[in-house]
């Protein structure tokens, strides 16, 4: 299903707050280039990988319940948008984690599908993007 552009609109100019799930340290993979851009452009972000202690001198959250509490701390209010950088197969729990926290917004990145799983959020009131990507349509907005 096509991604409705009002939707999209709304999540880059309301979410401030964006967890980066599956946030790589690698600087060649798409998630690293995509949250360093996204930092540069005004959001703040918190990665999310249990793997790896701190991304882009950012201390990186093991889960995304955790990345939440950090954004409440840090900035009194929670994340704002869920970015997701990890394989469909996770997409489900994902969702149960963002309808759980009140999360407004799901975005999923080029290549992450999951029609049951986005209707399910959407059913909580979860504004979705669904395989496209955060910043190719915020770049494209820049111009």
């Amino acid at each position: 299903m096509p991604n409705d552009a009002a939707v999209i609109d709304e999540i880059l100019r309301e979410s401030k707050n964006v967890a980066v799930l599956g946030m790589s340290e690698k600087p060649w993979r798409a998630s690293h280039r995509v949250g360093r851009y996204l930092a540069a452009n005004g959001y703040r972000i918190f990665p999310v990988n249990p793997a790896l202690n701190e991304i882009l001198n950012l201390p990186c959250y093991p889960t995304l319940d955790s990345a939440d509490t950090a954004a409440r701390e840090q900035t009194g209010a929670g994340i704002d948008v869920a970015d997701v950088f990890r394989a469909s197969e996770f997409v489900p729990a994902i969702v149960d984690d963002v309808i759980r926290l009140k999360i407004p917004y799901l975005w999923l990145q080029d290549g992450v599908v999951d029609d049951e799983a986005i209707e399910r959020a959407q059913v909580a009131g979860v504004k979705c993007v669904e395989n496209d990507c955060m910043y190719r349509r915020h770049a494209a907005r820049a111009r």
